[in-house]
């Protein structure tokens, strides 16, 4: 799975195709990009920074697809079928090979991309982990057929979400990766410490997932979990965070982008990257491009972190 090596992944894709290239996304599902030439052509140049950027310090990327909201409840809301949904999380994986063979940066990996059931921002109603597992199984199951490296489930708001979907990546032997959201006080959405959602997903899976990741939350938001060091902060192996400090609330009234301080983001990853000893992944999430990439990797690069 993941060597020694950091990967690099992207930004903000919703954020930068909605604010950068005014691309209204229905309910903010990219996955619609999938069906016109146009769409996929864009896709493919979103990247073509980012890997440049990988080229640059010789790291491997990881190819998140773009099917955050392909999941059965948001496919019904935009119209689609079961059928079209397993048809377009097939066809988003064999797109995201294409992009990473076509690449040509060694050791790179395929992620399917699995969002939350809910809204991503607030938790809601919740389901147990089996109900979560049995909700996710269908496009987990598809892109673990549909051979993708990795599944990765991202902007989840309780743990036996990312437990259930854990256990149905489990079932069917793909690796896993479950990444969790914070508020401004650094704990999930439904009010879970992250240290409790890592433990919990673990004693429940047997410890099944690669590791954890933080996403959809800016640094200053969680820096201070990790003042002091502890058992649990050895399973977090990637940060994709926001652009912006702002709450969650604030950013979904937001009408215009806060790109926020990229050098202080820069610096904050570094520190990130001293405090967390197993960290693999490094991205961005809302708010942030290339650019904010750039200066993460460039801080990283200052302070010896790789090569």
């Amino acid at each position: 799975m993941f060597n020694k090596n950091l990967y690099l992944t992207d930004g903000g894709f919703e954020t930068t195709l909605v604010f950068d290239h005014e691309i209204e996304l229905n309910h903010f599902a990219a996955f619609e990009l999938m069906n016109s030439a146009k769409g996929r052509i864009l896709m493919k140049s979103y990247f073509k920074p980012y890997l440049a950027i990988a080229k640059q310090h010789g790291l491997p990327f990881v190819f998140e697809s773009p099917t955050w909201r392909l999941n059965p409840d948001w496919a019904y809301r935009l119209g689609y079928s079961l059928r079209e949904m397993k048809a377009l999380n097939e066809q988003s994986i064999q797109f995201m090979r294409i992009i990473a063979e076509e690449s040509g940066l060694e050791n790179s990996l395929v992620s399917g991309c699995i969002g939350p059931r809910g809204d991503g921002y607030v938790s809601g109603e919740e389901m147990s982990s089996l109900e979560a597992s049995m909700y996710h199984l269908e496009q987990t199951g598809t892109f673990a057929h549909a051979d993708a490296d990795l599944v990765t489930a991202m902007t989840l708001t309780y743990s036996a979400e990312g437990t259930g979907i854990a256990l149905a990546a489990k079932k069917f032997g793909v690796p896993v990766v479950i990444s969790y959201t914070l508020e401004t006080d650094g704990k999930l959405p439904n009010g879970e410490s992250l240290a409790s959602a890592i433990r919990r997903t673990d004693e429940e899976t047997g410890g099944y997932p690669v590791h954890y990741m933080i996403n959809c939350a800016h640094p200053s938001h969680f820096l201070h979990l990790f003042d002091e060091p502890a058992e649990w902060q050895n399973r977090i192996g990637g940060i994709r965070a926001n652009a912006s400090c702002k709450s969650h609330a604030e950013l979904d009234n937001s009408t215009e982008l806060d790109r926020g301080n990229k050098d202080a983001l820069g610096g904050e990853y570094g520190i990130l990257a001293e405090k967390l000893k197993n960290l693999r992944v490094i991205g961005g999430c809302c708010g942030t491009d290339h650019s904010h990439i750039d200066s993460i990797a460039a801080h990283l690069s200052k302070n010896g972190i790789f090569a």
